[in-house]
């Protein structure tokens, strides 16, 4: 039976992540110092002793949840993967985690990722909603046939699909959905219109530094957010990352293709159990599924 590991993206931070790990592995300690150095701020003040309040902010959040996930994998001494994935901020705990990415290096992406995220989020407002119960396929159309910017950001699981984009359009795609027969449209408590094509200008800022950074070829398969496929080379995993910010998040489909790829156990890595569910809501019975999010 293969072993998955995933990691979870924006949304899964609580107040004192990471604490526990501080305080009891001194190669967490090593990591969680070097990344006050690195970020030139005391992130791990934010983690350990800020509110969820504090967490939210975008350039706060993303490397909270990349520390917590890639540390407490490099101190999980079962950290053996046949293969792994990540969900949108994830997919650089995924990498790192893999050895396709350097510690240092990913924290720096990630900064630069959040940064550029959060100034296009205040430059341009947009917003995101969850569509449970109809089909990718619908969803799309919908999208399609509503007026302004919005797309099909995040397929969570069979029959979830998050949407994204300008705030009017959003919500018009909502009304739309309802009437087509979705259980629900909920609008999410986000600060932009996340993988969609207001992040074009975030996407040009982090193109450089992507661009700047050495990449590796990974321990194991990647299964990568744009394509759904297990990849291994550097070239393609750097097109990728970047494509990432535009375009949705496959998560369904990296399921089920690393399931029929052999995957039998899946252990989510870090903070939150939201993957666990979205993994056992499209694998099912077919899997084992764990969490992570302290050391035992």
């Amino acid at each position: 039976m293969k072993k998955a590991y995933v990691f979870p993206g924006q949304g899964s931070q609580f107040p004192g992540m990471g604490k526990d790990l501080y305080d009891n592995s001194p190669l967490a300690k090593e990591l969680f110092d070097k990344a006050d150095a690195i970020l030139g701020f005391k992130i791990t003040d934010v983690m350990f002793n800020g509110t969820a309040d504090d967490l939210k902010a975008t350039r706060v959040t993303q490397p909270a949840v990349f520390l917590h996930s890639v540390i407490l994998a490099k101190c999980y001494d079962g950290f053996k993967p046949d293969m792994v994935a990540g969900h949108s901020l994830g997919e650089f705990s995924a990498l790192a985690a893999a050895g396709a990415l350097d510690f240092e290096d990913a924290l720096k992406l990630v900064a630069i990722r959040a940064g550029a995220m959060q100034k296009c989020c205040e430059k341009v407002p947009g917003t995101m909603a969850a569509i449970i119960g109809l089909a990718n396929e619908v969803v799309e159309q919908i999208c399609e046939e509503t007026a302004g910017v919005v797309v099909a950001a995040n397929y969570n699981s069979d029959g979830q699909v998050v949407i994204s984009g300008e705030k009017e359009a959003v919500e018009a795609a909502c009304e739309k959905a309802k009437a087509a027969g979705a259980k629900r449209a909920l609008p999410l408590a986000v600060s932009g219109a996340f993988h969609s094509p207001l992040m074009e200008p975030a996407r040009a800022e982090l193109a450089k530094a992507i661009d700047s950074t050495p990449f590796h070829k990974p321990a194991c398969p990647v299964y990568q957010n744009v394509s759904a496929k297990a990849e291994t080379e550097p070239e393609t995993i750097k097109a990728n990352l970047l494509a990432q910010l535009t375009s949705p998040v496959r998560w369904t489909q990296s399921v089920k293709n690393m399931v029929a790829d052999g995957a039998g156990y899946f252990m989510e890595i870090g903070p939150g159990t939201v993957l666990q569910g979205l993994v056992k809501r499209t694998a099912g019975t077919e899997v084992v599924i764990e969490g992570l999010s302290a050391l035992q």
